[in-house]
This record gives structure tokens, C-alpha cells and sequence, in this order.
């Protein structure tokens, strides 16, 4: 079991992730609010983040970015449903062990939560 952290600036997106990995038996806790969850990453242990590229106040690199100041080694995916090469490569650039563009599938969400979990 995991401690993830999802942020996307659509609710109801976060609440279909946290439903999704929750029954893969990870905790997670999820945020609309960029604020919100650099102030939880810096009181609770977390071990992944999914972050959606485009959030209310700042791009999720930026957010990638902020998170590993406090978590270096946290694991990170991001998930955009606008896709570019250049979003794909600053996000792997600042940290981030995955990819995705939405809408993504059930199961290729959790193979590779799975598969970034088990990085070194």
C-alpha cells in the first residue's frame, strides 16, 4: 500500500483516481488546490503524486517542482488531456517517472502506478 497524492483542478476527476487506486489498496488523498497539497506533502509522508499538467494556479511541472523541494524522492506521474512533446519532456525532465494522457484507461493507470511504485 501506498500514500498517493492526486491534484487536478476537476474534482470529479480526482474522486474517479482516488476510487480507482483505492481498491488497488493505496490511501489516497486528493486536491483541487495547489496550496493545499504542498501543505500536506510537507506534514505527511507521501510516495506518489499524480498530477494533472493543467491545475487552477500553476502547471503541474510547477507544482512537480515545489513537491520535490520538500520530497525529493517522491515518484511522480503526470496527466494531461492536452499532450505535447514539450509538456512530456519538462515533466520528465523535473522528476516525473510517467506520462499520461487522458482519458486513461483503468487499467493502464494502475499498471503504471505499479510500475513507478516499484522504482528505485
Amino acid at each position: 500500500m501506498a500514500r498517493i497524492i492526486v491534484v487536478d483542478d476537476v474534482k470529479d476527476a480526482c474522486l474517479l483516481l482516488k476510487k480507482i487506486l483505492e481498491r488497488k489498496g493505496h490511501e489516497v488523498f486528493t486536491f483541487t488546490d495547489e496550496d493545499e497539497a504542498i501543505e500536506f506533502a510537507s506534514q505527511n509522508p507521501v510516495d506518489l503524486a499524480i498530477l494533472d499538467i493543467k491545475l487552477k494556479r500553476m502547471i503541474g511541472v510547477e507544482l512537480l517542482a515545489e513537491l520535490k523541494k520538500i520530497l525529493p524522492s517522491l515518484k511522480a506521474v503526470m496527466l494531461t488531456g492536452y499532450p505535447s512533446v514539450e509538456t512530456a519532456r519538462d515533466s520528465l525532465k523535473k522528476g516525473a517517472s510517467e506520462y499520461l494522457v487522458k482519458p486513461v484507461d483503468k487499467h493502464e493507470l494502475e499498471e503504471t502506478v505499479e510500475a513507478v511504485l516499484k522504482e528505485k
